[in-house]
């Protein structure tokens, strides 16, 4: 029970899950606080409502529409980076996916190098490239050359 519990957690998807949880609290945090310390003010001068960020009275009650107003930009500030920070990017990575393409060119291993570093190295010295003897399409075991 406790292995199957361990490996829920460790499981790549719950660790990035909460890598991503961590960064959204942050980053929330952050936009809140430019909200708070630029936009409330900023709207409080433009509608004439003071330090307040715009209010209105009516039967006692009063109304802060200047934090609403700050609290919708917020959330537009908030979807709109993790819309161009994660999803876009994760769509654009799944549709060349989905269509087959790779996400660059494939790296040639250390044994491809090595057998084109072995016949560079003979064709300089005047030798032709030795027919390999494990077959074609095949490459050379490590330590030959």
């Amino acid at each position: 029970m406790i292995k199957g519990f361990k490996d829920f957690l460790f499981r790549g998807n719950i660790v990035d899950l909460a890598v991503a949880v961590v960064i959204g609290t942050a980053f929330t945090a952050l936009v809140t606080q430019f909200t708070a310390s630029f936009l409330t003010p900023l709207i409080g001068l433009v509608t004439g409502g003071g330090t307040t960020g715009g209010t209105f009275t009516v039967n006692g009650q009063t109304f802060t529409y200047g934090e609403f107003i700050g609290a919708v930009i917020t959330f537009v500030l908030t979807a709109a980076v993790v819309y161009f920070a994660v999803v876009l990017p994760m769509k654009t990575i799944l549709e060349r996916r989905k269509r087959g393409e790779e996400a660059g060119p494939v790296a040639p291993t250390q044994v491809e190098l090595l057998v084109e570093i072995r016949d560079l190295l003979r064709a300089q010295g005047g030798k032709a490239p030795a027919e390999n003897p494990i077959g074609p399409g095949t490459t050379s075991l490590p330590g030959q050359l």
